[in-house]
């Protein structure tokens, strides 16, 4: 069971566990150090305080423990991203698809949005077995650029208001 709770300056040693190892071999590539950790927290803090509000980010809490962290944030009036990331040692239970859809329902309730789009890098497929578990559909690809490397063709998916 997969529960969803807001962020604490407390999560810092839990996130950059989160952001360490195999878990962010298709993100940056670099490892969070506590303090970088802290400021994503508190960067995540200010937005939850704006109005109107376009971001959205929860702790995913499994097994009592922050084992991932995912967002929503709202593009247009009726469209948002979702993103998500969880310990590598924690893979394959469940959690993620778990996760996406307390968002996804939040997404179209709470925030009012009645499309979704989500995307993973080419070299995850689990991810996009996720999103599919979900109801997103693969609609294409977008070229992304990680840092200072060359732009990766990452699997675009959608998910309109059921």
């Amino acid at each position: 069971m997969v529960t969803l709770r807001a962020l604490a300056l407390e999560d810092a040693p839990a996130l950059a566990r989160i952001y360490s190892g195999a878990s962010i071999r298709h993100t940056t590539g670099k490892p969070l150090t506590r303090d970088q950790a802290h400021e994503k927290i508190r960067a995540a803090l200010a937005r939850a305080a704006e109005t109107p509000r376009a971001q959205w980010s929860w702790g995913i809490v499994a097994t009592d423990e922050m084992i991932g962290l995912i967002s929503l944030r709202r593009r247009t009036p009726s469209m948002g991203t979702l993103s998500y990331i969880l310990r590598e040692d924690t893979w394959g239970n469940g959690y993620a698809t778990e996760a996406v859809k307390h968002v996804v329902q939040f997404a179209f309730t709470t925030a009012g949005l009645d499309h979704l789009e989500a995307m993973h890098h080419p070299d995850n497929p689990a991810s996009g077995r996720v999103l599919a578990k979900v109801g997103f559909t693969r609609t294409g690809t977008s070229d992304r650029r990680v840092e200072d490397g060359p732009a990766v063709p990452y699997q675009v998916y959608a998910l309109p208001l059921p």
